[in-house]
């Protein structure tokens, strides 16, 4: 078949994100392309048609768009100008410009999420040190200070111990032209997920909730449905996310970061920590453990194609990620594999085709199961082992 006669997407960005797609892309018969900033790059190894390139140039992103069905990314630094003048050139961005701004300037979020009603931290813009120093006064020092935007894996986020501390950081985060805001620090419980799908006709498809484990500011491990969670709770999670798409005007795939904490009645309640508006890492479990996964729901939704479904398929699903080791271990990451397919021959591993840095995401792994703490400690023996080449001594 011609690639003229199926469906084309051109994705913005190269990572493993872009990657994941490719297999979901491939059973649909969809053509992929993507804008790739190396030609050795996780996506690039994996999807023929990489034009290498720059996403702060527009004419080489509408090169890239050309011939496109839709256009989507798998982050969120494109230029917002760039993509209104694709649509105003004819180009079918989806999400759009509009929406995406939600996921690109935090307090823009934060601004639309409070017009929305929808439960989240106190906040501030800071453009002064004195902002920030009143803003702690508020709070009675429970403050966490942003970067506006590209922040992510804990990048971007300080939690000063001091007034002092605070005022200083700001002095020289705006002297560097960094624009910041500050929320209130939740006293949190917990953090969860609500993945929602959302098309340019309206339908709409959620995913059950997701618990993720944090560590250093990465997301070290998810688990769905997220144990224990209360059924009057997970209604109200996944209403939130269905309600922040169909407002924001979202397509594709929308992640919705939750704190959990003990609200006031001593009952668990939620508040909105960010909105990621493409595959994100707490929706990886679905590749394995949904009817079907994040990647091949956000091809569908971009192309306004019907949703699929997104019921659960096992008790519990755990996904680990692989990080880098603080050092390489020299047994090479083949035999790593072998060791972990022979130990755990339901594990399914997925890794991105990166070369080892310390902290870097590098793969994931998925299990599923009929009982949460032995499928989490099978799960994160085989990551333990993909990153370290040895087994933790309790598993």
């Amino acid at each position: 078949m011609s690639e003229q006669a199926k469906l084309n997407v051109t994705v913005f960005g190269d990572g493993q994100l872009a990657r994941m797609m490719q297999p979901a892309a491939a059973e649909l018969d969809i053509h992929l392309r993507i804008l790739a900033s190396r030609s050795d790059s996780s996506a690039a190894q994996v999807i023929p048609d990489a034009i290498i390139g720059d996403y702060h140039d527009y004419a080489t992103l509408r090169g890239a768009a050309k011939g496109s069905d839709a256009v989507t990314f798998e982050h969120e630094h494109v230029p917002n100008e760039y993509l209104r003048a694709l649509i105003a050139a004819g180009f079918n961005v989806q999400p759009q410009p509009a929406a995406l701004i939600n996921a690109q300037d935090k307090l823009i979020m934060r601004q639309r999420l409070q017009e929305l009603g929808a439960p989240i931290p106190a906040f501030q813009a800071i453009n002064s040190a004195e902002e920030a120093a009143h803003f702690w006064a508020q709070t009675g020092g429970h403050v966490c200070l942003k970067a506006r935007r590209d922040g992510y894996d804990g990048k971007g986020v300080w939690f000063p111990g001091s007034e002092a501390e605070l005022v200083a950081l700001t002095t020289q985060l705006l002297k560097k032209d960094t624009p910041l805001m500050a929320e209130k620090k939740v006293a949190l419980t917990r953090e969860l997920s609500i993945l929602v799908a959302r098309r340019p006709s309206g339908e709409t498809k959620e995913w059950p909730i997701t618990q993720s484990v944090q560590r250093n500011g990465i997301c070290a491990e998810a688990m769905a449905p997220a144990p224990d969670l209360s059924p009057q709770l997970e209604k109200r999670a996944r209403d939130l996310g269905v309600e922040i798409a169909q407002s924001l005007g979202v397509t594709g795939v929308l992640a919705v970061e939750l704190f959990a904490f003990t609200g006031e009645n001593g009952v668990e309640d939620i508040a909105v920590n960010e909105l990621a508006m493409r595959p994100h890492n707490t929706g990886h479990w679905t590749q394995d453990g949904s009817v079907t996964s994040q990647f091949e729901q956000h091809l569908r939704a971009v192309l306004d194609l019907p949703l699929g479904a997104t019921e659960e398929t096992a008790a519990i699903t755990v996904m680990a990620n692989v990080l880098g080791a603080p050092e390489d271990p020299q047994m090479p990451m083949r035999e790593r594999v072998r060791e972990v397919m022979e130990r755990y021959p339901a594990v399914k591993i997925h890794l991105y085709g990166k070369a080892h840095r310390p902290g870097r995401k590098i793969g994931h792994v998925n299990l599923c199961g009929t009982d949460v703490q032995a499928t989490r400690e099978q799960a994160q023996a085989a990551a333990h082992f993909l990153v370290h080449a040895q087994w933790p001594d309790t598993v």
